[in-house]
């Protein structure tokens, strides 16, 4: 058994916990892909066959709207599990996924691991506590969109972005992520140019500043203040 292949699932939430034979159980059936940026993982509608978790890069999920629109959900990275929602369904993906950043990505198929969990509870027991932290996270997203204004989702995605794929350097977090202004319009919810006039007025009052592609939290407080 390779220890650094332990070490990587052990980082895993949904593996996390799982005694040794059990996650050796987990390994046996996991596929590892190296994907470059730009790759699709798979399509909306395609059939539902496996699910992933990132061992290392970052994975964008998204969904394309009738008009070509397309609204992202989240970007995922090390740690993070997705397409989970096809297990014990016969459904096809509800959205599609994209590499975003270089990744390594371990895949296993529904079928195995169905087949591995009718013989085996713990896993059973761990894999439905994670999946329903997730779908309550997914409600709370919901209800964001449905009732906070621009300037509040813009806020409290910039702290999310901060907290999940931010590092601290001299007293601020820089957030490095390859997401274009609309990109992180399609992940609020918005248009392009109504991020862009939050971004500004952020900027503006020293909450943030923008280099590039990255986002520096100057004022944790002050961001806060807008959803408070």
């Amino acid at each position: 058994m390779s220890i650094k292949s332990g070490d990587v699932l052990r980082k895993i939430p949904v593996f996390a916990s799982l005694e040794d034979k059990n996650l050796e159980a987990i390994r046996g059936i996991t596929i590892n892909r190296k994907m470059r940026k730009g790759t699709i993982i798979f399509m909306e509608g395609d059939q539902g066959e496996a699910f992933y978790f990132i061992k290392s890069g970052k994975v964008k999920i998204f969904k394309t709207t009738p008009d070509g629109r397309e609204l992202i959900f989240t970007v995922l990275g090390e740690g993070d599990v997705f397409a989970e929602v096809t297990l014990f369904n016969d459904m096809n993906y509800p959205a599609s996924a994209e590499i975003l950043e270089d990744a390594e990505v371990g895949m296993i198929r529904n079928k195995d691991l169905e087949d591995l969990v009718s013989n085996n509870s713990e896993i059973a027991l761990r894999m439905i506590k994670i999946f329903s932290k997730k779908l309550f996270s997914a409600q709370q997203k919901v209800k964001e969109l449905a009732l906070g204004d621009t300037y509040m989702r813009t806020a409290q995605m910039i702290l999310k972005l901060a907290k999940e794929h931010g590092r601290e350097i001299d007293g601020v977090i820089e957030v490095k992520l390859s997401l274009s202004r609309q990109e992180l319009a399609n992940m609020i919810g918005t248009a392009r140019e109504t991020v862009s006039r939050a971004l500004s007025q952020f900027k503006k009052e020293g909450s943030i500043d923008i280099s590039g592609k990255k986002i520096i939290v100057r004022d944790i407080e002050k961001l806060k203040g807008w959803i408070q």
